[in-house]
């Protein structure tokens, strides 16, 4: 992989290092949050995988909703599908969940790599013959035109390469990240930029580079990666998304293939991300602090057991009154922590995605 793809000029650097430097800074500072170790973390952790699952399938074309993906994942049990939307959702939910809690002692390797696509797959009915397995047919992006005529954007990776080719992108990442030869976010967004333009799965390769970039992040120390979603960001500028890839894809496999509009775009979408995040923590703590120990306990109940009804939460909860727990859920909906839904009998409660 040659690192001349970030030989940048003079203007298009500076950029990069101020994003850098500021990315760097709410690194350390989000460092003397986190050794907190505060209840708004796990619930902002929660939050942001609801996000990342949903955005993330929905850049290929999925449909399903935040909300309707945390319905999904807090019934884990289900064992039939309606849907291919639902099977994504579950093989993104499984991978995250596993990057999340075991990112220190994952190294980078071929073998991780399949093995990442092979569970984001694992319950795609019509994926099962691929999944964990290099590309064996050409997957170049074309683009389509109203007349039915096609125009190849770029070639991507020949399948007989593939092999080759993700060896020596592991192999670089690896080395300048032991080496702290490059700096880890340009390490990080030249293996995304690769591994897209290598495209070695015959499916699922956007979703696989997000879980990439989650993976890397949370590798090279930018813990706060978990507690907001990369992929909601990508997501919303997905248009913009599509654009830098291809204008720096188009000189592929020469030597004027510089992604400088890539790197800047990966580098600015991690500063949205520290803005969003910074407001989300600040304001989900203010709004915590009016929330004692009992009436987490109660969000904590809709939340595992949602939508629920009163009756639900005052079996769920014997300890608590009928008539505190009453005054909890006004207070609760009034806070905008929970939502309530219907009317007299027939109310149910739900937790509030982005609380």
């Amino acid at each position: 992989m040659h690192i001349s793809k970030l030989d940048f000029n003079n203007m298009d650097m500076q950029k990069v290092i101020q994003l850098i430097g500021k990315i760097d800074a709410f690194k350390g500072r989000w460092g003397s949050i986190e050794n907190k170790s505060d209840r708004y973390l796990r619930e902002l952790r929660k939050i942001a995988t609801i996000e990342s699952i949903g955005s993330s399938t929905r850049i290929e074309g999925a449909v399903l909703t935040d909300e309707e993906v945390q319905q999904l994942v807090n019934n884990i049990r289900i064992t039939e599908f309606k849907s291919r939307d639902e099977e994504e959702v579950f093989g993104y939910y499984e991978a995250l969940d596993i990057i999340l809690d075991n990112a220190s002692s994952i190294e980078l390797s071929e073998s991780y790599i399949l093995q990442m696509h092979a569970i984001l797959l694992k319950y795609s009915s019509k994926d099962q013959r691929h999944k964990g397995a290099y590309k064996n047919l050409p997957n170049s992006v074309v683009a389509n035109y109203p007349d039915g005529n096609q125009r190849t954007i770029f070639n991507t990776t020949a399948p007989h390469l593939t092999q080759k080719e993700m060896q020596e992108m592991i192999d670089w990442v690896n080395t300048a990240i032991q080496q702290s030869s490059v700096h880890p976010l340009l390490v990080i967004g030249l293996c995304v930029y690769e591994f897209l333009s290598i495209h070695p799965f015959q499916d699922g390769n956007g979703r696989t580079s997000r879980l990439l970039t989650t993976l890397l992040l949370l590798r090279t120390g930018y813990e706060f990666a978990q507690y907001i979603s990369f992929e909601h960001i990508i997501e919303e500028r997905k248009k913009e998304y599509y654009r830098v890839l291809m204008h720096d894809q188009q000189l592929r496999g020469t030597d004027k293939e510089i992604i400088s509009e890539w790197m800047l775009f990966f580098l600015s979408s991690l500063e949205i991300l520290i803005e969003k995040l910074e407001a989300k923590y600040a304001s989900y703590k203010e709004r915590g602090n009016y929330i004692n120990e009992r009436q987490q306990q109660i969000i904590q109940y809709i939340e595992e057991k949602q939508p629920v009804k009163l009756n639900d939460i005052v079996k769920g909860l014997p300890d608590l009154s009928v008539h505190t727990i009453k005054k909890d859920l006004q207070l609760l909906v009034q806070q905008q922590m929970i939502s309530k839904a219907g009317e007299k009998k027939g109310t149910v409660y739900i937790k509030r995605l982005n609380t």
